[in-house]
């Protein structure tokens, strides 16, 4: 397969006129020359944190605080994914990630509720589509095992170090959010040596310092902390200590769309495009353990192509500041997973 276009090729994602040919699905050579194609080339995105199992329940709860919403085990998504059957929950995901397949994303790292079943329902709702879960099961030893990490609600909710240890035998990921309503959770989530934090919005300096000391990466989701009247994360802060990714958070509240999480968090932070973008594709792949997020020689290849000659694209004059900033679910003329 051959991709021509401009290429946003390495971790400076720069800028080169030519083509991306990708054999057995990886890339295995990027050729720099003039080429007649108006497209743009780019690695696809990784949505490093995702709750695509209340996709039963878009827009619910408006007007609710974030415990109303979300907290277990009696906030109202859990009723929801309680109330709804197995088939209604299946068929709402598998809805939820064509979307972000369709709009570029090849890779989801997907906090599970739902135990184990939980776990085989979203094996199942991803059955023949291309964009790749990352599954970290909830709530039980069981879930991670038959999963690929545990995804723990926070330090606030319960202790997790059993939780911890069995992921840590086990060799998969763990991942915790920390930090979501105020700092007092971020200690004791650090404590347990994650392999990465999500949200971070209310981190103090002592927080920040063993952050960066720890090189501790970090998912942010600010469309989600906005909605929930939360706050926002302090990017730049973040993105000075430590490796951080972009995720969606909960479809009950945001789509699961990176178009839409890049051009906030870059409007939002005081952060350039090219770290918005390394944030929605490389960053989020090194926190999910893939090999994917960069056009690269020997990279697999996963490829976003969008349309630079689209009424919204035409006349960009920096094609990586419109990718972030400016591009949509419209521009895309071809996704390769």
């Amino acid at each position: 397969m051959i991709v021509e276009g401009t290429v946003l090729r390495g971790p400076e994602f720069e800028p080169v006129e030519g083509r991306v040919v990708v054999n057995d699905g990886e890339i295995t050579a990027i050729e720099e020359e003039p080429v007649d194609s108006s497209n743009v080339v780019l690695p696809a995105f990784v949505n490093a944190h995702t709750h695509i199992g209340d996709s039963i329940a878009k827009e619910a709860g408006g007007g609710l605080s974030l415990d109303e919403l979300v907290a277990p085990p009696d906030g109202l998504k859990h009723r929801l994914l309680r109330a709804a059957s197995r088939e209604e929950k299946v068929a709402a995901m598998k809805r939820s990630v064509r979307f972000m397949q369709e709009t570029g994303t090849a890779s989801f790292l997907e906090f599970r509720e739902g135990g184990v079943e939980g776990v085989y329902a979203l094996r199942e709702a991803v059955a023949g589509l291309d964009a790749e879960p990352v599954i970290l099961g909830r709530e039980t030893v069981e879930a991670m095992e038959a999963a690929d990490g545990f995804g723990a609600s926070g330090a606030r909710d319960a202790e997790f170090s059993r939780e911890r240890a069995a992921t840590a035998r086990e060799e998969k990921l763990f991942g915790i959010h920390a930090g979501e309503r105020d700092p007092s959770d971020i200690n004791p989530a650090l404590d347990l040596d994650p392999d990465f934090l999500v949200h971070v919005v209310h981190p103090e300096r002592l927080h920040l310092d063993r952050i960066g000391d720890s090189e501790m990466p970090v998912v942010v989701c600010p469309r989600s902390n906005l909605v929930t009247k939360v706050g926002v994360p302090p990017i730049r802060d973040l993105l000075d200590r430590t490796t951080v990714a972009l995720g969606t958070d909960n479809v009950m509240l945001n789509s699961p769309s990176m178009f839409r999480e890049m051009e906030f968090a870059a409007k939002l932070a005081d952060v350039s495009a090219r770290e918005v973008l390394r944030m929605a594709t490389r960053n989020g792949a090194e926190i999910a353990g893939l090999d994917c997020g960069l056009v690269e020689e020997g990279r697999p290849g996963k490829l976003l192509v969008l349309d630079g000659d689209s009424d919204n694209l035409a006349g960009a004059q920096d094609p990586v500041r419109a990718v972030v900033r400016r591009a949509g679910a419209s521009d895309v003329a071809d996704v390769i997973l």
